[in-house]
């Protein structure tokens, strides 16, 4: 009987420390959360906030833990100014032809081609502390807008690589943004010009433009779709924010922070002397350079007008068929050829 006794008093300990142990690491858990959440790490609460408001679908993570004040104070934050300046491109004299001395290092290695290809160069860079693909394009008129095979299909996005080889071209990068309800879609957002022409519109209202003139320069206006048209607009999509202008860079109300959130970032960029830059980098949808770093580097480079065009799990840059990059997706899962989207510009040697 006292055998019995103790044997039920040892299983009674037991349990009790079983759930001792349990509620413990419950405890150990919810302090855990709490103090990320809401203790000294603000880089850790800025990042999750901007993360939840950029996938659009998870913005009820943020105002589920903060409220809509301390949102606020981290939007203000990470906000950016806009350039109160309009494009100027008479400045741009379009002359990539190899030159016997140069400016700088970064100048030097924009001008000097690669043996056996007068078509563009193919950088490796670092942007702030992250990997990245810069693509000097020595002949600007040879860039041109490159879409989806249709719009509003159910079925009309498609990978770069696909996109590309579809329109003749070498070098592509993603560009525009579309609806996202967080599978994406083929509903492109905005306008898309191309051939002088609107092919796609959700409105008639004036938006950042970004895109390229029958001679090749690229041209950033806040404009109608018809406005660019008769501003010498020949393909555009709808992105932004305008990183530089006539050499003027994007200021931020933080410097420190450096523009909103931290992504995979994609920007389009043109020196004076009318060499395109497409630059592409590494990260996630929620980790990778800020606007600022991407600003530094285009402009180390030259790049005199310059804008920023659709990041995180949509960067894609493709080099003769191949991903040059490596798209992750908001888990930091990589998303194998890249997502599918609607827009982007390219690389069209052969018409």
């Amino acid at each position: 009987m006292k055998n019995k006794n103790t044997n039920k008093s040892v299983k009674k300990q037991r349990k009790v420390k079983i759930t001792t142990i349990i509620f413990l690491v419950i405890d150990l858990i919810a302090f855990g959360c709490f103090f990320l959440f809401y203790g000294p790490y603000e880089n850790f609460r800025n990042l999750i906030i901007t993360t939840a408001l950029d996938t659009k679908t998870h913005q009820y993570i943020a105002y589920t833990f903060w409220s809509e004040d301390t949102i606020n104070k981290v939007i203000q934050r990470n906000a950016y100014i806009p350039i109160d300046e309009t494009i100027n491109l008479d400045d741009i004299k379009i002359d990539p032809s190899p030159k016997e001395s140069y400016d700088n290092p970064y100048d030097e290695i924009i001008l000097t081609r690669d043996p056996g290809n007068e078509d563009y160069k193919y950088i490796p860079v670092k942007v702030g502390k992250y990997d990245a693909h810069l693509v000097a394009i020595y002949d600007p008129t040879k860039v041109e807008l490159i879409h989806s095979k249709s719009f509003k299909t159910g079925t009309g996005q498609e990978q770069i690589a696909s996109m590309c080889k579809r329109f003749g071209g070498v070098v592509c990068i993603n560009g525009g943004q579309f609806v996202d309800y967080g599978l994406g879609s083929d509903i492109p957002m905005g306008y898309l010009i191309k051939d002088g022409r609107i092919i796609w519109s959700d409105n008639n209202k004036k938006s950042n433009l970004i895109g390229f003139t029958n001679d090749g320069k690229l041209l950033l206006t806040y404009a109608s779709g018809a406005e660019a048209i008769n501003n010498g607009m020949k393909d555009a999509l709808e992105f932004g924010p305008f990183l530089i202008v006539n050499g003027k860079k994007l200021d931020f109300v933080d410097q420190s922070a450096g523009g909103y959130s931290r992504a995979a970032r994609v920007a389009i960029g043109q020196r004076r002397d009318g060499i395109v830059l497409f630059l592409v980098t590494e990260g996630t949808h929620a980790n990778g350079p800020n606007l600022k770093e991407v600003i530094d580097t285009l402009s180390l480079y030259g790049a005199y007008n310059a804008a920023n065009l659709d990041g995180g799990t949509s960067a894609q840059l493709t080099v003769n068929g191949k991903l040059m990059n490596h798209p992750k997706n908001i888990y930091g899962q990589t998303v194998t050829g890249g997502r599918r989207v609607v827009s982007g510009f390219g690389l069209v040697l052969d018409k």
